[in-house]
């Protein structure tokens, strides 16, 4: 089967999809996650209907891994891959609004050195210290 003759998901099962994933996308990205998806409209708009849809919508909402496993997760897989910075972000503040503290996500950035290298896992450390310093949870270093 060519992908031109590939048929499309049923309205209502596209539709379903998109409002399981919105449901998703905000209990665990709030704002930011929607930013991410108004950001695409004008370029990219099933890219984001696709983040929504399948990411959020099919994959997210899966019961195998608790939303708090699933950030830790994706927080390894986004500092391995690099250049993955603004998704970090997200994701970053995503873990703190499922739970995850501020010490156990900078863990998770160390822990991901061992196996990506410092130069990822500082850029991941660097995008926490951003998040943390938005959020008012960096620690006050000791003189």
């Amino acid at each position: 089967m060519s992908i031109e003759n590939t048929p499309a998901l049923p309205a209502h099962s596209r539709e379903a999809s998109f409002e399981r994933g919105m449901e998703a996308l905000t209990a665990i990205d709030g704002a930011g996650g929607q930013k991410v998806i108004d950001s695409l409209a004008v370029i990219s708009p099933e890219l984001g209907h696709q983040v929504v849809a399948w990411a959020f919508g099919e994959i997210y909402v899966r019961p195998g891994l608790a939303p708090r496993d699933r950030q830790l997760v994706t927080l390894g897989m986004l500092t391995a891959l690099g250049g993955c910075e603004p998704q970090l972000e997200v994701h970053i503040n995503a873990a703190l609004n499922v739970g995850l503290t501020a010490d156990e996500i900078v863990e998770a950035l160390l822990h991901a050195a061992v196996y990506c290298g410092m130069p990822k896992a500082l850029n991941a450390t660097f995008v926490a210290k951003k998040v943390f310093s938005e959020r008012g949870l960096l620690r006050a270093q000791a003189a």
